[in-house]
């Protein structure tokens, strides 16, 4: 870790890191907020070409964007860290609110890697059928109910993760 936020710290100054942190969160959070959103209306239709349509892009944008702006937002975040102090791992430890960030961050990503991304191939596979046979098998209903829940958790984490950011408490 420290040789990769000394790499990041090296190429980019403090100032451009925050940008690009901040670029990473808006196109992480972004993303989840709104794949959610479409994913929902389009099932509430219960059209299956639109739900085929509406699965296929959840996957393809959560490729682009949601990892996109994870490592975005992630390197930069070490880049900062790597400013302030070139231990990592003490300046973490050091700041309650750079230890919750990081927790909560974690915690976001292995409900999204366990759960979601799963449930998400299992759909998309599902709807690619019916996309051809034009019936929804109830098993697609079922996730879709599991993958909303713990896509809410997913989400009003790194919401909460906001306020220790930048209240920095």
């Amino acid at each position: 870790m420290s040789f990769l936020g000394a790499m990041i710290a090296s190429i980019f100054d403090y100032s451009t890191l925050k940008i690009l942190h901040l670029f990473g969160v808006i196109i992480f959070l972004g993303n989840i907020i709104i794949t959610g959103w479409w994913k929902v209306m389009a099932d509430r239709t219960a059209d299956y070409r639109i739900i085929a349509f509406a699965q296929k892009q959840v996957t393809v944008t959560d490729w682009i964007f949601t990892l996109g702006g994870v490592i975005i937002l992630g390197l930069a975040g070490f880049g900062m860290v790597f400013h302030s102090n070139n231990n990592i791992m003490e300046e973490i430890y050091s700041q309650r609110w750079l230890l919750w960030g990081y927790i909560l961050f974690v915690v976001s990503g292995v409900i999204w890697a366990l759960i979601l991304i799963p449930i998400q191939i299992m759909q998309a596979r599902m709807a690619r059928n019916f996309a051809a046979t034009g019936e929804i098998p109830k098993r697609y209903w079922f996730y879709g109910k599991v993958w909303l829940g713990f896509g809410i958790l997913a989400t009003v984490i790194p919401l909460i993760n906001i306020y220790w950011m930048v209240i920095k408490a």
